[in-house]
């Protein structure tokens, strides 16, 4: 009896070792597949002779057999789709590289070798982006205290600086800088012939083609000369707006006067119809068509290619630039000088102007002048209320003395500093008194009019 229960007891211990080893062999199993794959037909027997052994375990540990086989299979399939993505991505880049140069240095662009010769003092050239800049400029400022910089902004200090610092602005504007020697000579030529024939009038007519197209503004243009206008304004991607209602413009006081405009302007102003009439401009759009007005009102209108040889000007011809610098010359030396759109070298004349001792300068209300000339055009004003009317609009604007506009933290609005240097000029003296003479016996008036 004894020997029975003896033969009993190692049997049920030999089964359950028997079973452990089966336990320990699905195990071993189940990290081989997650360790080096499995067929699908082995993993499927593996699995059903792991539920077959586990038919007698609790629900709950063949629930979490299954979620275990789940995850394995998810994750193979897994790694088989990022094998066959990898493998594609591979097969497409061997097919580019073969249409690729041999060589990468063609498809970099290096920027061109700077070489700057130093007279003493050191040159920064710093071409990246704000932050760039002020990581490289501003430690050689406080370390070498004078620097020479290419391009500056000058609005960005149109106030509050120190006197003494504001007249050596000046001093360097106005005394110091210089055009080359070629530049100053011949337009000093231009003055000579000009006042060898009595008073001029300096006109910067801006109104060519560029200008026009820039601004939108097409008043008198024909159908195809404006068309011609917005397709040039489209063509240049940096000139960021392009739908423009020229019409709207215009009556806000933003666009550039016409010559014909211009004509009844320098009329009703009652300028003397023998002045010299020099246009310090560039091409004029529509040519002699839209000049005609201007040019029946004051014959004696006048450019640097009429007064100087062709010898002479073809030096400069293909240099915008010196070309301005010419009519500059020009315009600061003129008894009168009158802008049709306030752009940057109006703006430089008209301060120059005062610095040299507030030499008559017609700044144009042009908010004003728009509306003048439309009521006039229309018959609600008579010529001589016409007339009357524009000289009391510009009483006060003829680049006599004044305060210069300021508006804290927006430089760009307000008056820029070489338009009226006042801190270099004699102290400010309110007037609305402004004598202009454009005659040749000096004769003047007390009450702002222009004297013929």
């Amino acid at each position: 009896m004894e020997n029975t229960k003896v033969d009993v007891g190692r049997e049920e211990s030999q089964n359950k070792g028997r079973e452990l080893k089966r336990n320990a062999s699905s195990n071993n199993n189940i990290k081989y597949i997650l360790v080096t794959g499995i067929k699908g037909e082995k993993l499927k027997k593996l699995i059903f002779e792991r539920t077959k052994s586990d038919t007698k375990s609790p629900p709950l540990a063949q629930y979490k057999l299954a979620l275990i086989v789940a995850a394995i299979m998810l994750l193979l399939w897994a790694c088989a789709v990022q094998l066959t993505s990898f493998q594609a991505d591979q097969a497409i880049a061997s097919i580019a590289r073969k249409f690729q140069p041999t060589t990468t240095t063609s498809l970099i662009s290096f920027p061109i070798e700077r070489v700057y010769t130093s007279k003493g003092y050191l040159m920064v050239s710093s071409n990246g982006g704000l932050n760039q800049m002020r990581t490289g400029v501003v430690p050689r400022f406080k370390r070498y205290k004078v620097v020479h910089l290419t391009k500056t902004d000058a609005r960005l200090a149109n106030n509050g600086l120190s006197p003494r610092v504001q007249k050596l602005r000046c001093r360097a504007m106005y005394d110091a800088l210089r055009f080359t020697a070629p530049i100053e000579e011949l337009g000093k030529k231009i003055v000579a012939i000009l006042k060898g024939k009595g008073p001029f009038l300096a006109l910067h007519l801006r109104y060519e083609m560029d200008m026009l197209a820039f601004s939108g503004c097409t008043e008198g243009c024909t159908p195809q000369e404006a068309q011609n206008l917005t397709d040039m304004r489209y063509a240049y991607p940096w000139w960021k707006e392009k739908e423009i209602d020229s019409e709207k413009k215009r009556q806000a006081g933003l666009c550039p006067l016409t010559p014909e405009e211009t004509a009844l302007v320098l009329r009703a102003l009652e300028i003397d119809s023998t002045m010299q009439i020099y246009i310090a401009a560039g091409d004029i759009y529509g040519g002699e068509r839209r000049m005609a007005a201007l040019r029946e009102s004051y014959p004696n209108l006048v450019k640097k290619e009429t007064l100087l040889a062709a010898s002479d000007i073809e030096p400069f011809q293909n240099h915008s630039n010196q070309m301005a610098a010419l009519d500059y010359i020009v315009s600061l030396e003129s008894d009168i000088f009158m802008p049709t759109f306030g752009g940057h070298m109006a703006q430089v004349v008209e301060g120059h102007r005062r610095y040299l001792g507030y030499k008559v300068t017609i700044n144009l209300d042009k908010l004003a002048v728009v509306s003048l000339i439309d009521k006039y055009r229309n018959g609600t004003l008579s010529w001589d209320k016409f007339s009357e009317s524009m000289k009391e609009a510009h009483e006060n604007r003829m680049g006599g003395p004044t305060k210069r506009l300021k508006i804290p933290g927006k430089p760009k609005e307000e008056d820029y500093f070489y338009i009226n240097p006042q801190e270099c000029l004699p102290p400010f003296v309110a007037s609305s008194n402004t004598t202009i003479n454009t005659s040749s016996d000096n004769t003047t008036n007390s009450k702002g009019q222009v004297v013929l």
